[in-house]
């Protein structure tokens, strides 16, 4: 399914704060996260409950914040790129705190998902991100963390190899681009 990202500015000229761009990066980072958990159930993988479809919303949004920290690591200094970070998941947050909170009543979501960050941060930070983006190692530990989420029922047991496949590299895509647009 084609997503539409929104990642050109209204008005080019003004100089964005970190806080802005964050903004956007969230924005976008939320709808690529719904699609590929629309498209792992329109490729016959089967979501056992709401919660289930929000931890796999959870892992497909870490990965994309990674793939922002290592992207901008030689664009910003270290605070700035600290202060990025840190906005986007913060935001991030708030849109997994609402949506959890829709779902399933409620509870912590945005919490949770930082929780989860920090740990995935630590184990992100062992696997290769290069000149083409992340190795094999880092897209499989997407794929290897969603199939923990979905179960290996005979329906998932091919998660992994379509996230790592398909899902992962689209979604660097996308988060090239939109990171190229809004830092323009």
């Amino acid at each position: 399914m084609a997503i539409r990202i929104k990642s050109h500015w209204y008005n080019e000229d003004r100089e964005r704060s970190l806080e802005e761009i964050a903004g956007a990066l969230a924005f976008n980072a939320w709808k690529i996260a719904m699609d590929k958990a629309i498209s792992l159930h329109g490729a016959n993988f089967i979501y056992d409950s709401d919660r289930q479809r929000l931890d796999v919303i959870s892992e497909y949004l870490i990965f994309q914040i990674q793939i922002v920290d290592r992207m901008v690591h030689q664009r910003l200094e270290q605070q700035e790129r600290q202060q990025l970070i840190t906005a986007l998941a913060l935001r991030l947050a708030g849109h997994m705190q609402e949506n959890g909170s829709e779902l399933l009543g409620a509870g912590d979501y945005g919490k949770a998902l930082i929780n989860l960050l920090n740990h995935r941060s630590q184990e992100y930070a062992e696997l290769g991100f290069g000149e083409d983006g992340p190795s094999y190692p880092f897209m499989r530990h997407l794929g290897y963390e969603i199939q923990q989420h979905m179960g290996s029922s005979h329906e998932n047991r091919w998660v992994i190899d379509q996230v790592m496949d398909k899902d992962a590299p689209e979604v660097y895509k996308h988060v090239k681009q939109i990171l190229r647009n809004l830092f323009m």
